[in-house]
Parts: structure tokens; sequence; C-alpha cells
């Protein structure tokens, strides 16, 4: 039994095709095969079923994955205390980053980090935070950003920072300093994202605290803040924006804004990753990095935090 061929099972539990495994291990299809075929005569046992289509793990094999990633997790280790010794911060880093924040907070510190460390081959990808669960702990990505509390006792999160709510509704053109109470929030005209963004949960959270109802309505879900803008640009209702995603809104579109009265209700954002905790050195880098830029821009202290878990 070799860790090359716990990688190669661990990619074929990941994508359920063979083909695909080996082009994510940059082998061809035939070695990769052969490998795990050679691992399953040496236990004695099936991990995969391949009669079925796309592959299934086996009852067995299930088992046998689950301490392949934890061995193949602790291999890992072994380089990434050679790199935290020597002061090396590099190599391949794959991060996923939810919708609602990839597009504000990436160009704010991606530039910066790239430059400071020239040595890292960052990979990121937008992830729903289911799909980024899933990722750490299959091993796909190092480390995401995403809202919290996920209350996953494999997952450690550390803050970045906390992203208030703020309201979006021009039939209030010009009250921009009169604060609102999350009691004013009308559900029943309330755009939201569609579903899969645990920012709509964040909202659907926070209007069941005010509002205790059973059955939420809401005249229309959209897949962007930027289409909900405009969607309640032509009278169709109010929205919900996080912070950050209101400071390139023009002048005239900022009349329309309204912030909540304090304790602001809130978004927490952090970054995570998996208990094991590799490739730290990395995560230690761009925690620095992005608390260096965000705290310019979010200066919010007085907040009620909002969960991003689904609660029915």
């Amino acid at each position: 039994m070799t860790i090359t061929q716990l990688k190669y099972v661990l990619a074929v539990a990941q994508h359920q095709n063979f083909t695909k495994a080996a082009n994510k291990v940059f082998v061809t299809q035939p070695t990769l095969s052969m490998q795990i075929q050679k691992l399953e005569d040496e236990l004695d046992v099936q991990i995969f079923d391949r009669t079925k289509k796309p592959i299934e793990l086996t009852e067995t094999g299930k088992k046998i994955v689950q301490q392949a990633q934890n061995i193949v997790n602790e291999s890992d280790r072994i380089q990434d205390i050679v790199d935290q010794e020597k002061g090396f911060i590099g190599g391949d880093f794959k991060l996923g980053v939810i919708p609602t924040v990839m597009p504000t907070l990436l160009p704010m510190f991606l530039m910066n980090f790239v430059n400071r460390y020239p040595k890292v081959r960052l990979r990121i990808e937008e992830l729903t935070t289911d799909n980024i669960i899933d990722g750490l702990l299959e091993g796909s990505i190092d480390a995401a950003i995403a809202a919290t509390p996920l209350e996953n006792e494999v997952i450690k999160e550390r803050v970045l920072y906390y992203e208030p709510f703020v309201c979006y509704d021009p039939r209030n053109a010009g009250k921009s300093n009169e604060k609102i109470k999350v009691e004013d929030i009308n559900v029943d005209e309330l755009l939201l994202l569609e579903d899969g963004h645990c920012f709509k949960d964040n909202v659907l959270n926070l209007c069941r605290s005010s509002k205790k109802k059973d059955d939420d309505k809401f005249t229309l879900e959209s897949g962007s803040f930027e289409t909900m803008i405009k969607l309640s640009d032509e009278g169709l209702g109010m929205t919900l924006l996080p912070y950050l995603n209101t400071l390139d809104l023009s002048e005239v579109k900022k009349e329309n804004l309204r912030f909540f009265e304090e304790p602001s209700p809130a978004r927490e954002v952090s970054l995570i990753y998996h208990k094991s905790e590799l490739k730290l050195q990395i995560i230690d880098a761009l925690q620095s990095v992005i608390a260096g830029v965000i705290k310019g821009a979010i200066a919010f202290s007085n907040v009620q935090i909002i969960s991003p878990l689904s609660k029915k």
C-alpha cells in the first residue's frame, strides 16, 4: 500500500470517474486503474462498484476513503513541517470563495497577496457553502472564505470581518440618514437570492427572528445582487445587500440605502480550513493580507451576527 495509491483512490472517489481522476493526478487512466486494482487485490476487498454509472464506493470503500484522507493529510503535514521550518511560503493553494463575497473582497486583497507571496500558486474557485464544506472534508480545496459560524467540528474558523446588512428600497429615496428597524422589513415584498446562496439563509433567519412567520412569501428570487437592485428600481420590492456591495453604487442609488439601528444585523465572514491545519503558513499569510486591506473598508463593531445555517 502506498500514499500514491491512496491519492488515486481519493481522486476516483471525488470524481466518480477514472478518466477525470487520472487527469487530476496527472497520470494515464490505465496507470491509475492498475494501481487501484493492485491495492484492491492486496486488501482483498472491492473499493469501487464499477457496475454503477457513475462509479460508486462500496460500503467498505467508504470506510477506506475516510481513513485514506486522514493518511494523505498526515503525509502532507511532513512537507508542511519542512516548509514552516524553512520559512517557505509557496506551492499550490486552492481557495474556495462563496459567490456573495467573491466580487467584493477578492479585488481588495488579491493583487496585494500575489505581489507579497509570488511563490504561492493561488487557485481560486467560486463555490457555495455546501460545496466548500465538501471540498474541505475531501481535501479538494485547502481553505475557503465563507459566512460563519458553520458549527462543524472538523472545520476551523478565523473571523475576517463583520459585514452589516443594508436595506435597498427606492421607495424610500432620500431617507438614507434615517435608521430602520428589523421589524420595518416587509417580508412579503423582499427580493432574495435564489436557493444555494447562504446569504439567503442569513436574510431568512433575520426575518424569522423578527416576524416569527411560519410561511415565507416572496415576490421574486434572483441570482445576483445587481439583478435584485435593478428589479427593486423597477418597483418590484426591496432587498438587502451586504455592506461591501454598496460601496460602488452610484451616488443616486446610495440615496436608496438605509442602515439598521444598532446593533446592526450582520454576517460574519471568516477564513475557514480543515482542523488538520495543512498549509497553515499560507493560511496565516492570507489572513494577514486580508486583515490589512479590510480594516479600512469595514469598521463596524456593534453588530448582531445572523447565522448562515438554514433554519426550517
